[in-house]
């Protein structure tokens, strides 16, 4: 009794003060914190569909998504994600032990979106947290195989770009991978290519088939930059220089 008395009146100034916070707050900050962090990875020009936006947000350590709501990040105001993070605080005057609380908060993901945005207090949904498949891989690009069903026309001859087309045909290739052919003088050139988000370096590859010479390669990443040309058939009929 006599401790708490004395302790009574340090109590009462530091309250008097407003620096008193309770643990609960502190750890609900530590939570908040940790919400905001989470936004700041999520934060990005790069247009993603919600389920990227959630699958990206499940992945960071001590986030729990319960809620994606939206279409796009491009669509009206974005993806708002609902996330369940944890936080902890210790007082030693006031607390036996640790006090962990588990809070959730909406971060909104959208080109409007601040860098560093207070996420929002909100309350949690009920049910478990949600699971996302992976991402689909991109199909492979057959460099070898194209290499192997290319014609080779010797030196002095003529290149056939029907030809070309049926070895194009003869390898199958996975409903998301784009072709180009074209002509031009002695040569045809060949692109392959899958859809890029416009951000990152595109997938491709090239091929040009003249007489005396059949090639295939894929462009430096970058010349794979989206406004850099690499990923176009006229980079395969006349290839740019290396990049220094």
């Amino acid at each position: 009794m006599r401790r708490l008395l004395l302790l009574a009146p340090l109590l009462l100034l530091c309250v008097g003060c407003g620096v008193v916070q309770s643990s609960e707050d502190e750890a609900t900050d530590a939570a908040r914190a940790v919400a905001q962090q989470a936004g700041q990875q999520l934060y990005g020009r790069r247009p993603r569909t919600a389920e990227e936006v959630g699958r990206s947000a499940a992945a960071i350590e001590g986030v729990e998504v319960l809620r994606v709501t939206g279409t796009s990040t491009h669509d009206g105001d974005g993806v708002d994600v609902v996330v369940r993070t944890s936080g902890s605080a210790y007082n030693e005057w006031f607390d036996p032990q640790e006090v962990t609380v588990r809070r959730c908060f909406a971060v909104r993901v959208s080109p409007k979106s601040q860098w560093r945005e207070d996420p929002r207090d909100v309350d949690c949904p009920d049910g478990p947290p949600l699971a996302f498949a992976p991402p689909p891989e991109p199909p492979r690009l057959p460099n070898e195989e194209l290499r192997a069903k290319l014609p080779r026309v010797p030196a002095g001859g003529r290149v056939d770009e029907a030809a070309v087309r049926r070895a194009l045909a003869a390898l199958d290739l996975h409903p998301a991978i784009r072709t180009e052919v074209k002509t031009d003088g002695a040569s045809v050139g060949v692109l392959l290519s899958v859809k890029g988000n416009n951000y990152d370096a595109q997938d491709c590859l090239l091929a040009r088939v003249r007489p005396g010479a059949t090639e295939v390669w894929v462009p430096s990443r970058i010349q794979r930059m989206p406004g850099e040309g690499g990923c176009t058939v006229a980079n395969a009929l006349d290839p740019m220089p290396p990049p220094h």
